[in-house]
């Protein structure tokens, strides 16, 4: 988690802080379920071609990978672009 959440939970009594923390880290899973779910059904419509057969063609997997590739590679880009606009972010006190 965050250092600057877990900071702001500070003042809450430890029960409360336990709450709030099973919340942070249910939101977390849910939101890596979704960037799942996204990234699975984007390259899936976007590389596979038939259902002639139960595997992927060799092209529709190279498709897959790269795919897969671009989206992790572009996630992670903008985690860390929203990281270092938070740390600039001026502080609320």
């Amino acid at each position: 988690m965050d250092a600057n959440m877990m900071a702001g939970l500070d003042g809450l009594p430890e029960e409360d802080r336990a709450q709030m923390n099973s919340m942070i880290e249910q939101l977390q899973l849910r939101d890596s379920l979704r960037m799942y779910n996204s990234l699975v059904e984007r390259c899936f419509v976007d590389c596979v071609d038939s259902f002639t057969r139960k595997s992927l063609q060799k092209q529709e997997e190279q498709c897959v990978m790269r795919c897969a590739e671009k989206f992790l590679k572009h996630t992670m880009r903008v985690g860390m672009r929203f990281a270092e606009l938070n740390q600039n972010a001026p502080t609320q006190d």
